[in-house]
């Protein structure tokens, strides 16, 4: 794995980042971080992509319209291209959140905290329209027994800002192996939600 910047005195890696805690369903421990890059663990690297959890990995990323957000510099170029793309085809984009970190995902410490960094946490993660594009549960197949945890409400179809499953942003962000969360087996179904896994 190559480094995305030279060794040096400056070589620093900075990051603020946060747990989820299930039980109080809150962000809790929030912490910033600022260490060497030698002293990275594995768990602040993915191994997929060499992209890390320091900030100075991202890269910012403006469109028309859109407020600016950040992802790994490693995939900027492609998701600039690919969400363009998506814009110059009419897809309505509102909101893109790209790079946060969090440990949201993983086993559970003793106080009930998540141990894992989430995709967002790499910068190689996109929600696109949040609030139009929902996280539910109890979801095997999308539907009105389906329940929302986070977001708005996925009405595909009846909302020009809900994504829909054959939609060009779904095939675009494919395109550049973005998976989408709509696709997601199991009970969850995360509409707003690209990684390369989709989860």
């Amino acid at each position: 794995m190559l480094p995305l910047a030279p060794a040096g005195a400056d070589d620093l890696c900075t990051y603020k980042q946060w747990r989820w805690n299930v039980a109080r369903k809150s962000a809790v421990q929030l912490a910033s971080v600022a260490k060497p890059r030698s002293r990275l663990t594995a768990a602040e690297v993915d191994v997929a992509t060499g992209c890390t959890v320091c900030r100075e990995d991202q890269e910012t990323v403006q469109l028309p319209g859109l407020a600016p957000f950040a992802v790994c510099k490693r995939i900027a170029a492609r998701v600039r291209g690919a969400l363009l793309a998506i814009q110059s085809q009419g897809v309505p984009l509102r909101q893109v959140v790209g790079y946060r970190v969090g440990l949201t995902r993983g086993a559970l410490d003793a106080a009930g905290n998540r141990t894992g960094f989430s995709h967002h946490s790499y910068g190689i993660a996109l929600d696109i329209n949040p609030e139009h594009n929902g996280l539910y549960t109890d979801c095997e197949r999308f539907g009105v027994h389906c329940r929302l945890l986070r977001g708005g409400p996925w009405r595909p179809g009846r909302d020009p800002l809900s994504l829909p499953a054959d939609g060009s942003a779904v095939r675009a962000l494919a395109a550049i192996g973005l998976r989408w969360g709509g696709n997601l087996a199991g009970r969850q179904k995360d509409f707003m939600h690209f990684s390369p896994g989709g989860d």
